[in-house]
């Protein structure tokens, strides 16, 4: 598995929490940054790394500012993309398993570091079960394609 990760400067923190988390799980990983003290907008890390999981490049993406929410959005606006964001863990299994979830999105004013690695790690763990899900995210996949 290949993820990519990114954050906004709200998100710094807990980024280089999951980068450590990757080192120790052996997962191939690029980080994207932002390496910055001062304030940046956060669509312009999440959309290229959401671009990055849509084309294939990556097979996850974990993504993170102060709430989670503003690069959530961003990174669901890419087709192909299905960004979760979780603060629980129940969130980023069921992302994973009922909504074959791509990109995580995690709130860094919102979770500590323990918790953050603890919902990266069941989201990179977790597999979709396919079944009566895998229709449910073929809807969505057929109204991105309209």
């Amino acid at each position: 598995m290949k993820v990519i990760l990114a954050s906004d400067h709200g998100g710094v923190n807990i980024r280089k929490e999951i980068a450590s988390l990757l080192e120790e799980m052996n997962i191939e990983f690029e980080d994207m940054g932002c390496n910055c003290e001062g304030s940046v907008d956060y669509p312009d890390y999440a959309i290229p790394a959401a671009e990055r999981v849509a084309n294939g490049e990556f097979e996850r993406g974990i993504v993170v500012c102060g709430t989670g929410i503003g690069i959530s959005i961003s990174a669901n606006k890419v087709k192909g993309v299905r960004c979760a964001l979780a603060h629980d863990v129940f969130s980023a299994k069921m992302c994973r398993q009922h909504n074959n979830a791509n990109m995580l999105a995690l709130g860094e004013r919102v979770i500590g570091s323990g918790l953050a690695r603890e919902l990266a790690k069941t989201f990179l763990e977790s597999e979709f079960e396919g079944g009566r899900h895998e229709n449910r995210v073929n809807k969505i996949t057929a109204y991105e394609d309209k």
